[in-house]
């Protein structure tokens, strides 16, 4: 596979439902896991990217390409600078849901006012239904990542101003 391939490939898996791909051709071996094996860094634009390591085209597995793609395809905004904004992160690696279940409304919504101890969100780990709370009295100024999607231990879920 040449360079353009590859770049197209990784935009097809990264805008599709899969966590994990994985393409061996006469050329090499390729394999893609959204789920399990994201190193997220920060940009100069303040965006969250992830960095996947894929083998060149030639099918040398010393040499490897590596592409930065944004968690859910699209930027991220962080605002480091305002230190009101309490950030409140993953304590495990499960699925995300914003709702005790698919027909119920969202825990929060951006705006929303929550006090320490609220239920924010709900992290799947091996079957068991986890409830995250907040752990400040605040605003909810940024949901981080979409319903259903695999996260993180440490990974940022909300941003709220606290007050």
């Amino acid at each position: 596979m040449n360079f353009k391939e590859v770049k197209e490939l990784i935009e097809l898996i990264n805008s599709s439902q899969l966590a994990y791909f994985e393409i061996e051709t006469d050329d090499g071996h390729i394999k893609m896991d959204k789920s399990l094996s994201r190193n997220i860094v920060s940009e100069e634009k303040d965006k969250e990217v992830v960095t996947k390591e894929l083998p060149s085209s030639q099918g040398d597995m010393n040499n490897s390409i590596s592409v930065n793609v944004a968690t859910d395809g699209s930027e991220i905004k962080v605002e480091e600078k305002d230190e009101d904004l309490k950030v409140i992160k993953s304590p495990m690696v499960g699925t995300f849901y914003s709702a005790s279940s698919p027909d119920s409304k969202a825990f929060v919504s951006e705006g929303n006012e929550v006090s320490k101890g609220d239920v924010l969100c709900i992290i799947e780990a091996m079957k068991l239904m986890n409830e995250i709370e907040s752990d400040v009295n605040g605003v909810v100024k940024e949901i981080l990542v979409r319903d259903g999607e695999m996260v993180e231990y440490g990974q940022p879920l909300f941003k709220v101003k606290e007050i």
